[in-house]
């Protein structure tokens, strides 16, 4: 188990209330526009909760957020990087938060590496200066050499994580979201990051960690909260909830792979 160094001043903060996101699904393309055409006086949709009445309070250290294929693990993430609005509920936040979420999910395209780190910083309300300013660190901790000038959209997923991961860390935040992250590149960059998170560990930086890698939730996390259906499940020490997280994923599995009988059989 990693240890925090106690005599750091702590100053993150993230408690969740009542938090929930509500989409919309529409069966066909014209049922949105009968819906329109209706004044909303008739519906022609179904409701979607991927997240439904959640309340936590994150600790100054590394939560495993884990859960099936489903869960709200990764919807989660993003309203609390302010990526979705939700739809009730309130998030009460300290500190400045970063976020390493869908590979990619914050660049441009067609953008270089360079403007995109720029961008990911004013997105996530660093000032542009201060991400101007950290350029040569990110490109050095990235390592991906002439292609920071040249657009996202020649890079492989490993360059991508990697000029994430610097993004996200260099601008010492005190709350990292991090997605599924660490499963993408090679072993050395792995390495290079689990030091890092091991470096914000040691400041006592509140993290939240997505992964379906229950070895990596041993090794960095000190709790872990187990989502299904948009709800908490169970939270609390690892040898509680990783057996439970276990439970409930073949139990999905069957689920999904386990076809009904014909009643003629």
């Amino acid at each position: 188990m990693f240890m925090l160094d106690t005599k750091t001043d702590i100053k993150s903060s993230l408690v969740i209330e009542g938090l929930s996101k509500k989409y919309q699904i529409y069966d066909r393309p014209t049922d949105k526009l009968k819906e329109i055409l209706w004044r909303n006086t008739r519906c022609f949709h179904r409701e979607y909760w991927p997240i439904r009445n959640f309340n936590y309070s994150f600790q100054h250290h590394t939560t495993a957020l884990i859960g099936p294929n489903g869960s709200g693990k990764s919807t989660l993430l993003q309203l609390i990087a302010g990526v979705l609005q939700p739809t009730e509920g309130k998030i009460h936040t300290e500190g400045r938060i970063t976020a390493i979420l869908e590979l990619g999910a914050c660049f441009q395209a067609e953008y270089t590496g360079r403007e995109n780190a720029v961008l990911y910083g004013i997105i996530l309300g660093i000032p542009k200066e201060e991400m101007e300013s950290k350029l040569d660190e990110i490109a050095d901790f990235a390592e991906i050499g002439e292609f920071f000038d040249q657009p996202i959209k020649t890079y492989s997923s490993g360059m991508v994580v990697r000029l994430a991961f610097a993004c996200a860390t260099i601008v010492d935040p005190d709350i990292l979201l991090v997605d599924e992250a660490l499963s993408v590149g090679d072993t050395y960059f792995q390495t290079k990051c689990k030091e890092r998170i091991k470096e914000m560990q040691r400041n006592a930086k509140t993290i939240i960690f997505v992964t379906h890698d229950m070895q990596a939730v041993h090794d960095f996390c000190q709790s872990a909260v187990l989502l299904n259906g948009g709800a908490i499940v169970a939270e609390g020490d690892l040898d509680k909830v990783v057996p439970l997280y276990e439970e409930v994923t073949e139990a999905s599995t069957r689920k999904t792979f386990t076809r009904p009988e014909s009643e003629n059989l």
